[in-house]
C-alpha cells in the first residue's frame, strides 16, 4: 500500500473514531447534571448488575433505580460555567435483592463500572416492586382455605379481587419480607374498596411467594354496591350541577419554555427532575431580579420526602394500617399518566418519564408531569377614594404556572402541584381524592352503632375509618447562596404600665436565630411567631437580612403516643418544622429502608447530634397534615380535599417585585417598550 493511501486510511479513521467519541460523548456532555434517568441509563444499570451477578446463576430483583445525587458545590459550578465547560459524572444509585440479600450498588454510568456493591444488614426492607405485589394479590384465589371461606359467605369467587397492605412493625425480634393481603368484591361496580371481605388474615411471604399464615375469624357482611360505582357510564340521572364550558387559548402561545427538564417562565428558571421514589424533584429555582439585574438562587431542591398514613383503628384487622407511601410503595413507582382536559387543562405541556421494573428494565411512563400557566386571581390592586374629585382604581391581574403530578397509592390520589408566581411566591399544594378504607359493619344508622367503630358511617353497613395524612417536604433553600440561617420570630403581647398611652397593650416582635438543630424543632401553633430561612451575609438596602418565609396551611399533629410503634417509625411527625445542616445522604425523612423500619434511621434520629444550622447550608423540612374525619360526602369517592403552604420572599426584594408588572391583555403601557 502506498503512503497516500495509508494516509487517507488513517485519515478516514481518525475521522470514523472522533465521530465515535463524539456520539458517544456529547449527549451526556450536555445533559443536565440533575435530569431523571434515561432510558438507556437504566438499562445500562440493568446490564453492568446482571453481568456481575448473571440471571442464569443467580435471583435478582430491583426495587430502586435512581440518579446518585451528584456533589452540590459541583453542581452549582457546572450551572454558573458556559454549557459543557466542565462534566460532572452521572452515577446511578441502585437496591437490587440478589438471592436474597439487600445490595446497595454504585455505578458509573460513563465508564460503565461498579464503584462499590455493599450489603445491607441492618433493619427495613426496600421499596415494594409493583411486580411483587402482582404476584402476591393472585394468591388467595388459588389458596383452597380462602376458596373455601368465599363459598362459606355466599361470594362469587371470580367477583373478587385483592389488593397488598405493608405490615408494619410492632416490636418483632426478627421479620421477613412479607405482605398482608385483604380482599374485595368487584360485582356490579369497579369501587372495590368500599366492598372490603373483612375478618381474613393473609400473610404473604415474598420471598416464598406464598401463604404463610392464613385465618378466618368470622363472617361479616359485605357492604351493598348499590351507588358505589364512580364511573360515568354507570351513572343515572338527574345530572349535576351543570358546569358550562371554557376555551382556553394562548394567542401568543405558552409564556413558558421547556428545554430537555429546564423551565423558564416569566421571572423563574428551575429544573424538574423526576426520581422512582419521590416522584417530582424541583432544583436550582431561581428567580431574576429586576432591579439588580441578575438571577437569585431561592431553592437547590424540593420534594416530598415521606408520606405516612396511619389508621385509627387498633384492631386485628386495621391495626397495622400505618403506611409509609413514599418508602414502602414509591412515589415515583406509584405516579400514574394524566389525562389532557381531564387532570391538566387543554393548553398544558407534558413530560414522560422512564421508571424501572423489578427485572431492572425501562418502562415509559407518558404524561407523566404537565405544566401549565393559571389564570384569573388578582396580583395586586388598590382603589383610593380619599383623594377629593379622584378615584384611582389600579388592579393587575396574575398569571401562575403550575408543574403537577399525580401519584396514585391504592385507593388514595395525591395531586402534588408546585405553584410558581411572578411576586417570588412559591406554593407547594396536594389535593387528596379517591376512595376510603371501609369497614363493614351491622349497623345501617348511626342510632345502631353502640361501641367505638373508629370511624363514620358513611352509608348502610359502612364506615369510613379515621386517618391521619403526613407528608414531609425536603426543601433545600438557598437564599441567595448557600450560607443561610433559620429565624423565629415571636410575637409577644406588651402592656403599657408607665402611662405613655391610653392603650393598655400591643405586640411586637422578637426575632431569634437559631443555633442547632433543636432550635428548629417547631411545633407550630404553640404560639404566634413568623419562620423564615435568612441569609445573613446579604442585607437589602435598608439593612435587613433577605429570605423566605415558610406560610404555613393548616396544621396537624400527631396524636398517636411516642412510643407506639407507627410513630417510632414516623417520628418525623413529631415537629411540624425541622432544620438541618446540608447532608447528601439525609433525604428520605423515614429512613432508606422504610418497609418494617423500626425508627434507627429517621430525621427524629438525625438531628439528636444537635449540629449546627447558623449561616451555613441547611434544610428546611415542614410537614403538612390532615386529619381525616371521614364524611358522607366522601363516598363513594370523595371530592378534591386541599391543603398546602407557601414559600414567600421576606426582604428579598428592594420593593414589590411585580409593580411594573402588565397584566395579560395589557398590550400597551406608556413607556413600556412594544
Amino acid at each position: 500500500m502506498g503512503s497516500s493511501m495509508k494516509l487517507i486510511l488513517l485519515l478516514v479513521l481518525a475521522f470514523l473514531y472522533f465521530e465515535a467519541v463524539v456520539s458517544a460523548v456529547t449527549p451526556l456532555q450536555f445533559q443536565h447534571p440533575l435530569d431523571p434517568l434515561t432510558k438507556e441509563e437504566i438499562t445500562t444499570v440493568q446490564t453492568i448488575v446482571r453481568t456481575k451477578y448473571p440471571t442464569s446463576k443467580n435471583s435478582l430483583t430491583f426495587h430502586y433505580i435512581g440518579l446518585d445525587d451528584p456533589d452540590k458545590t459541583s453542581v452549582l459550578t457546572w450551572e454558573h460555567s458556559m454549557l459543557g465547560a466542565i462534566t460532572i459524572a452521572r452515577k446511578s444509585f441502585a437496591i437490587v435483592i440478589i438471592n436474597g440479600e439487600t445490595h446497595e450498588i454504585l455505578i458509573d454510568l460513563r465508564l460503565k463500572i461498579i464503584l462499590s456493591d455493599k450489603i445491607h444488614t441492618g433493619h427495613g426492607f426496600p421499596t415494594l416492586s409493583v411486580e411483587d405485589q402482582s404476584a402476591a394479590i393472585l394468591l388467595p384465589l388459588s389458596h383452597e382455605p380462602f376458596k373455601e371461606s368465599i363459598k362459606k359467605r355466599g361470594l362469587n369467587l371470580s367477583e373478587v379481587v385483592c389488593s397488598t397492605f405493608t405490615v408494619g412493625w410492632y416490636g418483632e425480634a426478627n421479620s421477613k419480607r412479607s405482605l398482608r393481603v385483604d380482599c374485595f368484591m368487584k360485582e356490579t361496580t369497579v369501587n372495590i374498596y368500599v366492598r372490603p371481605i373483612s375478618e381474613l388474615y393473609i400473610l404473604v411471604d415474598l420471598d416464598l411467594m406464598k401463604i404463610v399464615e392464613y385465618h378466618d375469624r368470622a363472617t361479616r357482611p359485605v357492604p351493598t354496591a348499590d351507588n358505589t360505582d364512580y364511573r360515568f357510564s354507570n351513572q343515572q340521572p338527574p345530572f349535576g350541577p351543570k358546569q358550562h364550558s371554557l376555551a382556553s387559548h394562548q394567542p401568543q402561545g405558552p409564556g413558558f419554555q421547556i428545554k430537555g427538564h429546564s423551565i423558564s417562565w416569566a421571572n423563574w428558571k428551575f429544573h424538574i427532575g423526576f426520581d422512582s421514589r419521590a416522584g417530582v424533584v424541583l432544583s436550582l429555582a431561581s428567580i431574576y431580579d429586576l432591579e439588580k439585574h441578575k438571577s437569585r438562587r431561592v431553592m437547590y431542591r424540593g420534594f416530598i420526602s415521606e408520606l405516612f398514613v396511619p389508621y385509627q383503628d387498633p384492631s386485628e384487622d386495621w391495626y397495622f394500617k400505618t403506611f409509609f407511601d413514599a418508602g414502602e410503595f414509591g412515589f415515583g413507582l406509584s405516579t400514574v399518566s394524566m389525562q389532557p382536559n381531564r387532570d391538566c387543562p387543554s393548553h398544558a405541556q407534558f413530560l414522560d418519564v422512564f421508571v424501572h421494573t423489578n427485572d431492572g428494565s425501562p418502562s415509559l411512563l407518558n404524561n407523566a408531569i404537565c405544566v401549565f400557566e393559571q389564570y384569573g386571581d388578582i396580583m395586586w390592586r388598590h382603589t383610593e377614594t380619599g383623594i377629593p374629585n379622584e378615584t384611582i382604581l389600579e388592579s393587575r391581574s396574575e398569571v401562575n404556572l403550575i408543574v403537577r403530578s399525580v401519584v396514585t397509592v391504592g385507593n388514595y390520589d395525591n395531586i402534588i402541584d408546585w405553584q410558581f408566581k411572578a411576586s417570588g411566591s412559591i406554593k407547594p399544594a396536594i389535593a387528596l381524592s379517591g376512595i376510603l378504607e371501609i369497614k363493614p359493619v351491622e349497623a345501617k344508622h348511626k342510632s345502631e352503632i353502640k361501641i367505638d367503630e373508629h370511624g363514620t358511617l358513611v352509608s348502610a353497613n359502612s364506615v369510613g375509618i379515621y386517618h391521619d395524612h403526613f407528608y414531609i417536604y425536603h426543601l433545600d433553600l438557598d437564599i441567595d447562596g448557600v450560607e443561610n440561617s433559620f429565624e423565629q420570630t415571636n410575637l409577644k403581647t406588651v402592656r403599657v404600665t408607665d402611662g405613655s398611652s391610653k392603650r393598655k397593650s400591643y405586640w411586637t416582635v422578637e426575632t431569634k436565630t437559631a443555633n442547632t438543630e433543636s432550635d428548629g424543632k417547631i411545633t407550630i401553633g404553640m404560639a404566634p411567631a413568623e419562620l423564615a430561612i435568612v441569609n445573613p451575609n446579604k442585607k437589602t438596602a435598608v439593612g435587613n437580612d433577605v429570605g423566605y418565609r415558610l406560610i404555613p396551611g393548616a396544621t396537624a399533629h400527631p396524636l398517636l403516643t411516642e412510643d407506639d410503634y407507627p410513630q417510632i417509625r414516623g417520628a418525623f411527625t413529631n415537629h411540624n418544622v425541622w432544620v438541618t445542616p446540608y447532608n447528601i445522604s439525609q433525604k428520605w425523612a423515614g429512613g432508606l429502608y422504610v418497609d418494617q423500619s423500626r425508627g434507627e434511621d429517621t430525621l427524629a434520629v438525625w438531628t439528636q447530634k444537635n449540629r449546627n444550622i447558623k449561616n451555613t447550608d441547611i434544610v428546611l423540612w415542614h410537614v403538612v397534615g390532615i386529619h381525616h374525619v371521614p364524611a358522607q360526602e366522601d363516598f363513594p369517592i370523595m371530592p378534591l380535599l386541599s391543603t398546602g403552604f407557601e414559600l414567600r420572599p421576606t426582604n428579598f426584594f428592594e420593593r414589590n417585585p411585580v409593580l411594573k408588572t402588565l397584566s395579560p391583555n395589557d398590550l400597551t403601557w406608556p413607556g413600556c417598550p412594544k
